[in-house]
């Protein structure tokens, strides 16, 4: 796993001290080193994720294939409280928000359980929708809501919230990590949308109800090429009109999403069409029972603002040409670059028995996360991807063979193909097994007429 890769090549590298303890005083037992790594895992800011981090580094014991087995490991979770708990906090951005949660009577902590996210509309509060949803899923879900005072779904800080959300839940509670679903109504229904989107390695399905998108942000659908969508809409929604939902449906279908779409004609007496029908909600649930996250897909679509640069599952983009860049609240201010949907794309998929090919669009490097999952480190490995014969790719394309091979002391190969319109592979010749590594690519003048990298 990659985690695993890049904390042991730091662990191996590390001097052991020679300092002895003190002759009269025998030094205390060390903690066990999955106490360490589970600190370091929910440690609740960066602070301290780097101070427990020094001490796994520190600590002997802590090689590779130790940490490798304990990241495997579930954790072990002490016995907590079970039913309806209203009031829940999680410090976020020098603030402390809040969230309802809900635990099944029949959780068992060495059992890891369903996650729902529920996101609350305009209007209401995460206590207010844990109480309704907690009848609806029954005991096969944990479900967390947590509250946005101005229900602003869309900005940066929802998402933060969300993330921060079901990090507190699973310090406390066992959660399958591929079981985490996200849901929400009108307003919260966009920041499913949103947040799905920007983060769709980290759900195992997306259900967005009585909401939609602008049309600038369907691009950003194509990161749901592994994430499931359920839309759920009424045909007399006044507050957010049927279209909406019919035109992502339309745009889901297009870009070949996994999605079901349903239209409802009930009215509510105070709602009218916009809200979730009881009756709607069998079908819901036996959909997300059948749902589950590929962690790591072999075929993955990232699509960027400037502003969300960063990883999604194994791939990340680093650097792009010039794009649009949303701000705090997303596309609240729209200049051209938003208009024109001027976004960076990099798509990557293992094409075959250890080949990956990869396709960008305004992308001037990226990073690949590799492991076992994905290929096997004992035979040759090839990346594919454009260039123009000649040019800055190729040119930096041997120089960085020639380092990788340096730095490893491992063969790594250029070849060229299809002439002047061709590919460049790199095959890595491996004599051992590593466990896992990064390979970072970049050109070294900008191109013109030909895909960037």
């Amino acid at each position: 796993m990659v985690f695993a890769a890049v904390l042991g090549g730091v662990i191996l590298s590390m001097p052991r001290s020679a300092k002895p303890a003190p002759e009269s005083e025998p030094a205390p037992s060390p903690p066990p080193v999955s106490r360490l790594i589970w600190t370091y895992l929910s440690a609740e800011d960066s602070d301290a994720a780097d101070r427990a981090l020094a001490e796994v580094l520190q600590d002997p014991r802590a090689t590779l294939p130790t940490v490798e087995s304990l990241l495997k490991a579930d954790p072990a979770y002490a016995p907590q409280p079970v039913g309806l708990i209203p009031e829940n906090y999680v410090p976020l951005r020098g603030r402390r928000y809040h969230y309802g949660l809900f635990v099944p009577s029949a959780y068992d902590p060495t059992k890891p359980q369903a996650l729902m996210i529920c996101l609350h509309g305009m209007g209401f509060t995460g206590n207010a929708y844990v109480e309704r949803w907690a009848t609806r899923l029954g005991d096969g879900y944990l479900l967390a809501c947590p509250t946005l005072p101005r229900a602003d779904w869309w900005s940066r800080t929802a998402s933060e919230l969300v993330l921060a959300t079901i990090q507190e839940v699973q310090r406390h509670y066992a959660v399958d990590p591929d079981r985490i679903f996200l849901t929400g109504m009108s307003n919260g229904g966009i920041g499913a949308y949103i947040i799905g989107m920007h983060h769709a390695d980290r759900f195992a399905a997306l259900a967005p109800m009585a909401a939609g998108l602008e049309d600038v942000l369907f691009p950003f659908l194509q990161n749901l090429r592994q994430t499931p969508v359920y839309l759920l809409h009424g045909t007399t929604d006044e507050v957010m009109p049927i279209q909406l939902s019919r035109d992502i449906d339309a745009e889901l279908t297009k870009l070949g999403v996994a999605h079901v779409f349903r239209e409802h004609d009930r009215r509510h007496p105070q709602a009218g069409g916009h809200f979730f029908p009881r009756d709607e909600l069998p079908a819901l649930v036996t959909w997300l029972h059948q749902q589950r996250r590929t962690a790591v897909p072999k075929h993955l679509t990232v699509v960027r603002d400037a502003s969300h640069l960063g990883a999604l599952s194994w791939a990340r983009i680093d650097a792009t040409d010039r794009i649009a860049y949303f701000s705090d609240r997303l596309i609240d201010s729209k200049d051209d670059f938003i208009k024109k949907r001027i976004y960076a794309e990099l798509d990557v998929a293992v094409t075959g028995p250890n080949r990956i090919e990869v396709r960008t669009t305004r992308v001037r490097r990226y990073s690949l996360y590799l492991n076992e999952t994905l290929v096997d480190f004992a035979q040759p490995v090839t990346v594919i991807m454009p260039f123009t014969a000649g040019g800055g790719v190729d040119i930096l394309a041997r120089v960085m063979a020639n380092e990788l091979t340096r730095i490893l002391g491992q063969s790594f190969v250029v070849v060229n193909r299809d002439g002047a319109s061709g590919t460049i592979g790199f095959a890595q010749l491996a004599q051992a097994k590593p466990d896992g590594y990064t390979l970072s690519i970049s050109p070294a003048t900008p191109m013109t007429n030909t895909p960037h990298l």
